[in-house]
């Protein structure tokens, strides 16, 4: 898929059905990443359909310059930093303890996978707020430096520079057992 912008293009022309695709595949990554800024759930929800509800009363915003997720993250980021300005609180989740998919159920292999997990969150979170959502963005939902650095208002330099940050904070953060959990996951 070209990033959205086939379906929209399809749902410019009037095809209901196109919005739904769109909906389909771009829902829950967005509605996981604004959770990071709100730490509600439910809230979360809310402003995803927000930006959804946005972009079906403006269809023609969008201008194709950056990819559909972009676009939406960025709408989505700026909810949710205005939703926490009227909450007056700044509060950021740790990565959600989704399960991976394994053809294993060898409960030792799962335990030390759990607990390589909980290492690893509990380093992310020690980490600042934007070297975080850096990390959101470009490893878990794989947006490029340039479209990372559009949801967050930095240059790609600078976004290259936060993510080198934050691994070398995450190697001191997980000691010589994250060096080998580190070894072993190629995304970072």
């Amino acid at each position: 898929m070209d990033n959205g912008a086939s379906s929209y293009r399809r749902f410019l022309d009037g095809d209901e059905g196109a919005f739904d695709e769109i909906m389909e595949v771009y829902r829950i990554p967005l509605t996981f990443f604004i959770n990071r800024y709100v730490c509600d759930m439910w809230t979360a929800e809310d402003i995803a359909i927000d930006v959804f509800c946005y972009v079906l009363t403006h269809p023609r915003r969008y201008n194709f310059k950056a990819s559909l997720k972009t676009y939406l993250f960025m709408l989505g980021r700026s909810r949710a930093i205005d939703h926490i300005r009227r909450r007056k609180r700044i509060e950021f989740t740790s990565l959600s303890q989704a399960e991976r998919a394994d053809d294993s159920f060898d409960p030792e292999n799962m335990y030390l996978r759990d607990e390589e997990m909980r290492a690893l969150h509990s380093a992310l979170n020690k980490l600042p707020e934007d070297m975080r959502a850096v990390v959101h963005l470009v490893y878990l939902e794989g947006l490029s430096y340039a479209e990372a650095g559009r949801v967050l208002k930095k240059t790609s330099k600078h976004i290259d520079n936060l993510l080198y940050r934050s691994k070398a904070m995450l190697r001191t953060y997980l000691g010589k057992e994250g060096q080998i959990f580190y070894e072993n996951k190629r995304s970072f």
